[in-house]
């Protein structure tokens, strides 16, 4: 998961609000797409929750489209006034809408729950409050109960079509550092190679991060720490 930082909401969006009655439900399709790309700009195309890649590639009876959902952090059931505040409203991926509950993600899964972390918020930052082992499995880096139940029974975070998606990025990450580093003796340029490599995953290429990017950054940190004891 991704801290996301918010940038300017679209001018359409803002003129939507205000022109009352003003509702999600009545966004003109036009202000929609501005809305979504806004969102897609500004997450580098990434799935706000599992940090997969969206749009996503979605196929039903051979025709092929890209698809996303505009998620609501704050539902819009209990927070009304907040469904078209831009500093609410994230893209997410489809989290398999459609298919039962147990293999649905993100948004889809979440539905009306609330979450206690904030995908904006610095303090705490969601990128530090998560951690990640080899197998691709995404829980609280502190142990905390209440978190790993979000991330495992509201996000449904822990399916294992994802949990392969962050075990291959892990092991390739594993493999290339590991490779590298055998032959860099100094320990002080070790460390330099792994914080470039973390730039270079934390580093947006063509306007998009790299599906699960927040993996290779974990690694990366944890082994700057250890190697620099």
């Amino acid at each position: 998961m991704k801290r996301i930082i918010k940038t300017t909401e679209p001018y359409s969006l803002v003129e939507h609000r205000a022109n009352q009655p003003a509702f999600y439900e009545n966004i003109p399709l036009a202000t929609k797409d501005d809305l979504r790309e806004a969102l897609l700009t500004e997450q580098g195309y990434i799935c706000c929750y599992c940090n997969k890649r969206i749009p996503e590639k979605i196929e039903k009876d051979g025709i092929i489209g890209y698809l996303m959902k505009v998620e609501h952090f704050k539902c819009q059931d209990d927070f009304p006034l907040l469904q078209l505040s831009y500093s609410n409203l994230f893209g997410a991926c489809c989290g398999n809408e459609g298919k039962p509950k147990r293999l649905q993600t993100c948004d889809t899964r979440k539905g009306n729950l609330p979450l206690t972390f904030n995908l904006l918020s610095a303090t705490p930052n969601c990128e530090l409050i998560l951690k990640y082992t080899s197998e691709g499995e995404i829980s609280s880096a502190t142990n905390d109960e209440d978190i790993d139940k979000q991330l495992n029974e509201v996000l449904n975070l822990n399916m294992q079509t994802l949990k392969d998606g962050r075990r291959q990025v892990y092991l390739e990450v594993q493999r290339k550092v590991e490779s590298e580093s055998r032959h860099i003796g100094n320990k002080r340029l070790k460390v330099k190679y792994f914080e470039l490599e973390r730039d270079r995953w934390l580093t947006k290429n063509e306007g998009r991060f790299r599906p699960f990017c927040m993996v290779a950054v974990y690694y990366l940190t944890k082994k700057i720490r250890q190697t620099s004891i």
